[in-house]
C-alpha cells in the first residue's frame, strides 16, 4: 500500500511540475467598437482572450456587454496623443490637459465602456512619455480599480514611474501581432509571444480586429504548445510579471493612421486559466482511480 500511494504521489508531482514550468500568454484585441463583425468572430475565441474597447466607438457600450458576458475580461482603450502629426480623436488625452480634464474624461469613458477593469493607450507616444502627464492619469485611475496597460508606442513610457506612490498596477506589452498585414508576418509574431513567453514566463500580445488577424488567430489558437496557458491580463497583476525589471526596452508601435475607436470592457470575475490547471487535475484524479492503481494498492 505504501508503495502504491508513493507511485501515485510521484506520478501526480510529475504532471504538478509540468503545469509548473507552464508559460502565461495574454492576449488583447484593441479597437473594439467600430467593426462588429470581426469583433464578433474574437468574441467566440477562448474567452481568456481579451478586449480593449474605445470610448467614443459608435457600438463601445454593445461590444462590451457581448464581451462581458462572454466571459473576455475587458479594457479601455483610452485615445493618448501621439509624437507624429495626425488627426486626433475626441477627448485624446494630451500631457497640456489639467488633471480635472483628464479626470472628466476617464470617468465618460468608463461610464461608455461598462465591465471595464483596465485601461490601455491607443496611440500615446507623446504622452506616456510624458512623466507629469501620465502621473495625472495615474491619480484619476486611482481613484478606480483599474490596472494599466502600457501599449508601449514608445520606448522611454513614464507609466511605472508615473503609477509610484498610487494602487495602479502596470503591464506592459511584449509583441505587437499585427503591424503588418500579411497573414505571414502575423504568424511569426505571434510564434514571437509564444517563445518569449516560454523564455520568461508571460508574455502579452496586442493586436486588432483585422481580418488577417482574426483568421490567424481562429487558426493558431488551436496550436498552442501544451505548455502555454491563455491569461487574461489581471491573472498576471499579483505574479509579479509587470514589473518594469522584467520587460525589456521595445520598439515602438508605428502610428500609421488606421480606424481607431475608444471604449472600454470589463470581467466581472475572474476564471481560472485556459486550459491546463483543468487538465492536469482530471489526469491525477483518473490515475488515482485508473483499474492500474486499484490493482496496486491491492497488491501492496
Amino acid at each position: 500500500m505504501f508503495q502504491a500511494s508513493k507511485l501515485i504521489f510521484s506520478l501526480s508531482a510529475l504532471f504538478f511540475t509540468v503545469y509548473a514550468h507552464s508559460a502565461s500568454l495574454a492576449i488583447v484585441i484593441d479597437d473594439f467598437g467600430y467593426r462588429p463583425l470581426e469583433e464578433n468572430k474574437v468574441l467566440q475565441m477562448p474567452a481568456a482572450i481579451s478586449v480593449a474597447v474605445l470610448p467614443n466607438a459608435p457600438h463601445a457600450r454593445e461590444m462590451a456587454t457581448k464581451a462581458h458576458q462572454g466571459g473576455h475580461e475587458v479594457l479601455i482603450h483610452l485615445p493618448m496623443a501621439p509624437l507624429s502629426k495626425q488627426p486626433l480623436e475626441k477627448d485624446t488625452l494630451t500631457p497640456e490637459m489639467s488633471s480635472s480634464e483628464i479626470a472628466r474624461i476617464i470617468s465618460e469613458a468608463n461610464s461608455n465602456v461598462p465591465f471595464a477593469v483596465g485601461l490601455n493607450n491607443h496611440m500615446g507616444s507623446k504622452m506616456t512619455s510624458s512623466l507629469p502627464g501620465m502621473q495625472k492619469v495615474m491619480q484619476a485611475l486611482n481613484h478606480y480599480r483599474f490596472y494599466f496597460l502600457d501599449s508601449m508606442t514608445i520606448g522611454n513610457s513614464q507609466s511605472v514611474q508615473a503609477a509610484q506612490g498610487t494602487s495602479v498596477k502596470v503591464l506592459k506589452r511584449r509583441v505587437f501581432l499585427d503591424d503588418s498585414q500579411n497573414e505571414s508576418a502575423i504568424r511569426q509574431q505571434f510564434t514571437r509571444a509564444v517563445k518569449l513567453a516560454q523564455r520568461d514566463g508571460f508574455a502579452i500580445a496586442i493586436g486588432h480586429p483585422h481580418p488577417t488577424t482574426v483568421r490567424v488567430l481562429q487558426q493558431m489558437l488551436p496550436t498552442l504548445p501544451a505548455d502555454i496557458t491563455l491569461v487574461r491580463p489581471s491573472q498576471l497583476l499579483n505574479a509579479s510579471l509587470h514589473t518594469a525589471t522584467r520587460t525589456p526596452p521595445t520598439s515602438a508601435k508605428p502610428q500609421a493612421p488606421s480606424f481607431r475607436a475608444p471604449g472600454l470592457c470589463q470581467a466581472s470575475t475572474a476564471m481560472p486559466p485556459v486550459p491546463q490547471r483543468r487538465a492536469v487535475d482530471l489526469m491525477i484524479d483518473s490515475i488515482r482511480e485508473s483499474k492500474l492503481m486499484q490493482s496496486l494498492k491491492q497488491l501492496f
